[in-house]
């Protein structure tokens, strides 16, 4: 029989509130400026709120600001450059914005004349505000998790794997945490896998994928 913990895995999923901040971009220059000027919340939203809000169906570019310059701005050089980064890999919200705010400054420093939009929309920034939704369910074995987690709506991923890491401060995620933890299931190489899942960026369904072969493999080892 495998391990129980002392201290049970909660699910917690949430819903998010989205709050229009009546500034808007134009053209490159002035998304620059914006992107350099809003709350940090905003940044979090056009960049890792993108999976909560395409959990099922990644596009092309996946984050906001690549998507925009490319389908709006038609500047498809910076809209491949903007999508290869990767938000996960980021230890905090300020080195996702230097990075994001340094390339269109320096895409922009080749240019003699500013992309803009023609005809298309203008670059409308948001900020969220995540509402936690408590699911009812706790487990506390590994097979338990592994279960929960193959059936748990995806809201419930994206609240314990970027919530949790970017703006809540628990970098491993709340999925490893519990399984590191003395009092959880003890588990610290099964920890260090599930971190580096979280940092693979995988859309949601991907994580949960990964994180439940993980969870197979080390209840097959048993």
């Amino acid at each position: 029989m495998g391990r129980r913990a002392q201290t049970p895995f909660r699910f917690v999923s949430c819903m998010e509130l989205r709050e229009i901040m009546g500034v808007r971009a134009h053209d490159e220059q002035r998304l620059l400026e914006l992107i350099e000027e809003v709350p940090l919340d905003s940044i979090y939203y056009h960049t890792h709120s993108y999976f909560l809000r395409h959990a099922y169906l990644r596009g092309l570019y996946p984050n906001d600001f690549a998507t925009w310059v490319a389908v709006q701005v038609q500047d498809p050089i910076l809209g491949e450059r903007l999508a290869a980064i990767d938000p996960f890999e980021h230890e905090g919200l300020e080195a996702l914005r230097a990075e994001i705010a340094g390339i269109v400054a320096e895409h922009l420093s080749r240019l003699k004349t500013i992309p803009r939009i023609v005809a298309g929309e203008p670059f409308e920034f948001i900020r969220s505000h995540v509402i936690e939704v408590d699911l009812g369910m706790e487990v506390w074995t590994l097979q338990e998790f592994r279960d929960g987690l193959a059936r748990v709506e995806a809201g419930a991923i994206y609240n314990h794997v970027c919530e949790a890491r970017m703006r809540k401060g628990r970098l491993p995620g709340d999925f490893a945490c519990w399984f590191l933890a003395k009092e959880g299931l003890d588990m610290p190489e099964l920890a260090e896998q599930v971190v580096k899942v979280g940092r693979l960026g995988l859309g949601l369904e991907g994580v949960r994928e990964r994180v439940v072969r993980l969870c197979d493999q080390a209840l097959a080892a048993r």
